[in-house]
């Protein structure tokens, strides 16, 4: 996060950023932390050092400030998972990593669980976090559908759609479950066993 860089006590590092980038830093704060309808756009640009005219004239309105935050968010995703599949050889070994950086996320107290199924949760059909969360969560179970098949699935589509519904439960497991720790251990061996029975060891 990067709370400390935004706060309006600290203009100096603040105004660093354009008014856009400080402005997508507070929602980003504000929104994870709290959810995007909570959030209102006094905070945001309190938070964010900047007059309504402002977030007003890059935006347009609180909406496409949400969908902003969520799509800066995806690129983030996607540039991560990039990283991820770049450094693991095997489509078994990239699958494992997915997950494993979620284990490591569950061991961190600031992961509190998946940006778009927060927003979604809250969105109304048609709404910029429903719309945003929904093109996320395509490309993610494309994704595990392409490596289950690359990894020779025989039904890379269904290996694919639970390797899926495992991610979206360890980032729930994120934001209710108590003990963290054992709901990483509990996907993880979920994931493991998903593989030694759906795809042929290498």
């Amino acid at each position: 996060m990067h709370e400390v860089a935004l706060k309006t006590s600290e203009p100096k590092a603040s105004h660093k950023l354009s008014a856009r980038d400080r402005l997508l830093a507070a929602a980003d704060d504000l929104f994870y932390a709290e959810g995007v309808h909570v959030v209102g756009v006094d905070r945001i640009v309190e938070r964010a050092g900047v007059t309504k005219a402002s977030l007003y004239n890059t935006f347009g309105s609180k909406d496409e400030l949400v969908r902003a935050y969520l799509q800066n968010h995806f690129r983030r995703r996607q540039a991560r998972v990039a990283q991820i599949l770049a450094t693991n050889k095997t489509p078994r070994e990239r699958i494992l990593a997915m997950f494993g950086e979620v284990e490591d996320l569950l061991a961190g107290s600031a992961f509190r669980g998946c940006r778009f199924i927060s927003a979604a949760a809250e969105s109304q059909p048609g709404d910029p976090g429903q719309v945003v969360a929904e093109d996320y969560r395509a490309w993610l179970w494309s994704l595990f559908t392409d490596l289950a098949k690359e990894a020779g699935a025989k039904d890379a589509k269904q290996v694919g759609r639970q390797l899926f519904l495992l991610y979206d439960g360890a980032a729930v497991a994120a934001r209710m479950d108590d003990d963290r720790k054992a709901a990483a251990r509990a996907v993880s061996a979920a994931v493991v066993a998903l593989l030694e029975a759906a795809i042929p060891s290498v």
